[in-house]
């Protein structure tokens, strides 16, 4: 692209940010419908948060994303906040308004887009979601939201996810969220389930790792999502395959959380082929050969 002096800037903060593969997602939709756009990793230091953000609005920066460990230290210095995003008490979408930047969070509208490409649905299932930190709590808004049947929330620390619980059910005022702890995963319905595994267990280097390793738990899921990307194939989706289940990663809620971010700065709708040529490139990226 040619760089001008009407190119749009967006960008990521972060801490770190050398690693990230966000703008291999929004370079390459800018370069697909020809918009005049850049984007750019920032890296920004602990106690620079309010001046990123501040500053950013006043360099006229398009859009920006947020990632880890700002999700939450960025809301004080926002304008307004979308309402899926004030439940999640997170934010990973910066967009620009007439009088400051409106907080967004794309995560978990990027993995529902996600499953659904995957003919995964939420609606209706017992859903076991595995873990009860921010990532888990944000999951458990989304099945709330999507109207699972009943989500069982095992975690090590049985008050961690009582504590989830607690929360999540008073913010949408039902009782379908049932905290239990990791080992009592006998005491579940004989049933099939949707699992979500929302825990960092399995990330890479420690490959063979995986949350529950005890075979008799496998036999209980019919279909999973681990919201880890590296590996390509946890352990955790490896041993829901080998005992007929189906599996998929987090790689395609990366993809569709950039996607959404885009969409919301620009105010398109991008196509289905398009976010299939992105997640090849990203897959390139990641050096991922299926």
């Amino acid at each position: 692209m040619k760089i001008n002096g009407k190119t749009r800037t967006c960008g990521l903060i972060g801490n770190p940010v050398e690693h990230t593969l966000s703008p291999v997602i929004h370079n390459h939709l800018a370069k697909t419908e020809n918009r005049n756009l850049v984007y750019v990793p920032f890296l920004v230091e602990k106690d620079r948060v309010k001046e990123a953000v501040e500053g950013a609005y006043a360099l006229n920066i398009h859009g920006l994303n947020v990632t880890v460990p700002y999700k939450s230290a960025v809301i004080p210095y926002l304008t307004e906040m979308d309402k899926l995003a004030e439940n999640i008490g997170a934010v990973n979408t910066l967009v620009r308004t007439e009088n400051g930047f409106k907080g967004y969070n794309t995560d978990m509208p990027g993995l529902l887009r996600a499953m659904e490409t995957e003919n995964y649905t939420i609606k209706g299932e017992s859903v076991i979601l595995l873990g009860a930190g921010g990532a888990a709590r944000a999951v458990a808004m989304l099945c709330m939201e999507q109207e699972a049947k009943e989500i069982f929330l095992l975690n090590r620390s049985v008050e961690k996810a009582m504590a989830v619980a607690k929360e999540v059910n008073g913010i949408y005022k039902e009782n379908k969220i049932i905290p239990m702890a990791l080992s009592d995963y006998r005491k579940l319905p004989e049933r099939k389930y949707l699992a979500i595994q929302a825990t960092s267990v399995g990330l890479y280097p420690n490959i063979r790792d995986a949350v529950i390793l005890e075979e008799a738990f496998y036999d209980r899921i019919a279909a999973a999502v681990d919201l880890i990307y590296n590996p390509y194939e946890t352990r955790f989706m490896s041993m829901v395959k080998a005992h007929g289940g189906k599996a998929m990663n987090g790689l395609k809620m990366l993809l569709y959380q950039g996607i959404i971010a885009y969409e919301l700065w620009n105010e398109v709708k991008i196509l289905e082929e398009t976010a299939e040529e992105i997640l090849i490139k990203m897959k390139e990226e990641l050096k991922i050969h299926e």
